[in-house]
């Protein structure tokens, strides 16, 4: 990546409660938030034509998969007062159970993480180029179709 404040969202596989609290640490020193929001997107076990999910196969070009995350980041940081975000996404096979998206703002206030969250998480839904293969138990697959 060439623009050096670009960051790599992608963690390979499933993004761990580890991770997550050690993420949450490193802020308890940041005196000037005064409100965080976490999103934490999950794999569900989906019924699909009586097939059951075990697991999403998370893939991208992850030079312009980074860019959008960016890009997506930086509109985000434009529109709200945030003192940070952190964006990590999964790439490779998450089980079912498993986190595979991890959205974190921070802010003075508290009304500006709830919206900016709901913001970030639609834009990534809609606009970043990541894609899911479903796995399901008896082997199949089939692309994921995001709702």
């Amino acid at each position: 990546m060439k623009n050096k404040n670009m960051k790599n969202v992608f963690i390979q596989g499933a993004i761990s409660s580890g991770f997550i609290q050690n993420s949450i640490a490193k802020h308890q020193s940041k005196t000037d938030i005064g409100a965080h929001n976490i999103f934490l997107g999950q794999v569900r076990a989906d019924m699909i034509d009586d097939k059951k999910v075990a697991a999403i196969e998370y893939t991208c070009y992850q030079e312009m998969a980074n860019k959008k995350f960016h890009e997506i980041r930086e509109a985000t940081f434009e529109q709200f007062n945030l003192t940070c975000m952190h964006i990590y996404h999964s790439i490779g096979v998450v089980d079912t159970g498993d986190i595979c998206l991890f959205v974190f703002v921070s802010s003075p206030r508290r009304k500006e993480v709830f919206r900016a969250l709901e913001y970030v998480v639609e834009e990534i839904k809609s606009k970043a180029p990541v894609f899911g293969k479903e796995i399901f138990e008896d082997k199949s697959h089939q692309w994921k179709v995001n709702k």
